[in-house]
């Protein structure tokens, strides 16, 4: 695990700017740096030594160093790969899966991804003909950014905080990142926070020729139901998740566990059975699961490790935990993760945990309906339709979800885990200038396309894995573990996990009100059957009560009242949702909290 930088432009003082560059990310990788600079190109490397501890030091090169490598990431398949290249005739040098990317390079060329089973971010760069080759992975566990500047050069790596030390890149706002925010709470759209920065998405490579830069989709999720039984899906999701674990457990150091209250973590750490497992609460009544990762790491004999966290840490290292996200975030589970990543590194340098599960194997509550929705959903669809276009267009009431979702299409209402503000309620507070951006239905409605055909869970689900996982989830999994240089591993988010996910028929993903049928009778056989079958949770934070206090709440109101936060917002609005529920008239704790985020990350990036 580790993190890169680079470009490639004509600038004069290469050395002075990537020394500059990875100080910016020395989080991602404190052992050791390197770094190749020649008139073309810099390429620099910070390390975080998991495996091959004495001989992965990058940027790496082939036989004849006419390509040059820097990686972030692990691929788990790397021994046969080795074992194949081995017997193709080329030469290693180190016993590194760092290397095996090279030679698979001048082996397979471009499709070269097609063997990879890992999470990984890369680029190749051919001395000789100056061309670039970067991919990143299936998923999007590890981050990828890129900016062409004016002189058409490139800049990329790992983090985007490490940009705005090299000279030719203009520190912009995209002004067409908020209003999408304000409905995510996330940065959905390819083109980042900062003007002319993009994500490459996952599942994708590009190809950077003679100052062109090219993108291309080399893999995709594809859900096709096979029919088999209960107990078939069972035993194909119990021996993957063996041989998955397996795989991402192989290191040099320390591994450890996450632990919830949870089935995902849970069954994981059930099947690691490390020497370690972390948990983490809030000092609050009703906000914290750490009880029960206690009672069974007490079962499994396993140590297990715990932190309480305060309001007051949460508050004082938000614009630390925004800075390390690069965009802002407002997903609350943010800050336990943050906690809980500094926890685990006092102890271990990898950790397992379980994001990917509900995605794959329709973990969510939003994929079922509950018996409300399910009894009047027996009313013709025509009248809950007329009854939802008028819900949609009155203020917020009790029962207004229900309504709206019980007379529209999943196409119409479904928009992943999260929605904070609906486009109206977001255009109302928001300032002219950062009214136009896409709309809900230009971001989802390609994706929904490529699903048409589906059921309206896999629909949901395939939307939740284009999003909301690579978006939300794996990015603050990403940021906040490697803000205190942890490498956080994903043993569900692996494609062979996904081919099982895939092909189980979706009755026995969710059934009635249970969801994720069949991973939790799989779990069944490694856990107590309390554990593979308690309801999901999601990681729950104050935020509500935090936002009743008159500490917090005048922290936010200076926040919002702030000269910096009139450029964005109606400051009428803003104090109007925070007094309404300061005074218990509604609840706009999430409101509130993802607009603060956003003023606490262009304060630390824009302002300070």
């Amino acid at each position: 695990m580790c993190g890169f930088i680079g470009f490639l432009d004509n600038t004069s003082n290469k050395k002075e700017i990537v020394n500059d560059m990875l100080d910016a990310i020395i989080h991602r990788g404190p052992d050791q740096v390197g770094e190749f600079i020649n008139d073309d190109i810099a390429l620099g490397f910070r390390r975080l030594s998991i495996i091959g501890i004495n001989n992965g030091i990058q940027p790496l090169f082939n036989e004849d160093n006419s390509l040059a490598l820097v990686f972030n990431g692990e691929i788990y398949n790397y021994k046969e790969l080795r074992e194949e290249l081995i017997n193709k005739g080329h030469i290693f040098k180190t016993d590194t899966d760092s290397e095996v990317l090279v030679h698979c390079y001048e082996e397979f060329k471009e499709d070269m991804v097609h063997k990879l089973r890992g999470m990984f971010a890369f680029v190749i760069y051919d001395i000789s003909n100056k061309n670039i080759f970067a991919a990143r992975d299936h998923f999007g566990i590890k981050p990828f950014y890129y900016y062409l500047s004016d002189d058409n050069g490139l800049i990329f790596g790992s983090e985007i905080k490490s940009f705005l030390k090299h000279p030719n890149f203009k520190k912009e706002l995209n002004e067409n990142a908020l209003k999408p925010y304000l409905t995510f709470q996330y940065s959905v759209l390819e083109e980042t926070f900062f003007k002319g920065v993009f994500k490459l998405q996952p599942g994708h490579f590009i190809a950077f020729k003679n100052g062109t830069l090219s993108t291309t989709k080399y893999w995709d999720i594809n859900f096709n139901q096979q029919d088999i039984s209960l107990d078939q899906s069972i035993n194909s999701i119990e021996n993957i998740m063996n041989e998955s674990i397996k795989l991402h457990k192989e290191s040099e150091v320390p591994v450890g566990s996450f632990l919830s209250g949870g089935v995902d973590s849970s069954y994981i750490t059930a099947n690691l059975l490390p020497q370690k497992s972390f948990s983490v609460g809030f000092n609050q009544d009703n906000f914290n699961e750490s009880s029960l990762a206690k009672e069974l790491s007490d079962t499994l004999n396993i140590e297990n490790i715990q932190k309480l966290i305060t309001s007051d840490e949460c508050f004082e290292n938000l614009s630390d935990i925004q800075y390390y996200m690069d965009e802002p975030q407002s997903n609350p589970s943010s800050l336990p993760l943050y906690f809980l990543s500094e926890l685990a590194r006092e102890h271990v340098t990898v950790v397992l945990s379980g994001e990917g599960a509900d995605e794959i194997f329709g973990g969510y509550e939003w994929y079922t309906d509950d018996n409300i929705l399910k009894k009047y959903k027996k009313l013709p669809f025509i009248v809950r339709k007329s009854i939802a276009n008028i819900s949609k267009k009155l203020p917020q009431f009790k029962g207004r979800t229900t309504l709206i979702r019980g007379g529209s299409t999943v196409e119409d209402y479904f928009i992943g885990q999260a929605l904070i503000f609906d486009e109206n309620e977001a255009s109302n507070i928001l300032n002219p200038k950062y009214k136009n951006s896409k709309s809900v239905k230009d971001i989802t409605g390609p994706i929904y396309a490529k699903v048409k055909n589906q059921d309206d869970i896999t629909k949901k689900q395939y939307l939740d894995l284009k999003l909301w996982l690579q978006g939300d989830i794996l990015l603050k999994a990403d940021k906040m573990s490697m803000a205190h240089s942890l490498e956080l591993r994903v043993p569900f988010l692996d494609k062979e996990v996904l081919k099982i996910g895939e092909s189980i028929p979706t009755i026995y993903k969710v059934n009635n009100e249970t969801t994720k049928l069949a991973l939790r009778e799989a779990a069944i056989k490694a856990l107590p059957e309390e554990w593979a079958k308690r309801k999901k949770k999601g990681f729950p934070v104050p935020i509500r009560l935090w936002l009743k206090e008159e500490k917090y709440y005048n922290i936010v109101k200076e926040s919002f009242l702030s000269k910096y936060a009139s450029e964005f917002f109606d400051a009428h609005a803003l104090i109007k949702l925070l007094d309404n529920h300061y005074n218990n008239k509604e609840n706009n704790a999430r409101k509130i909290y993802t607009i603060y985020v956003f003023l606490v990350w262009y304060k630390r990036f824009f302002v300070d």
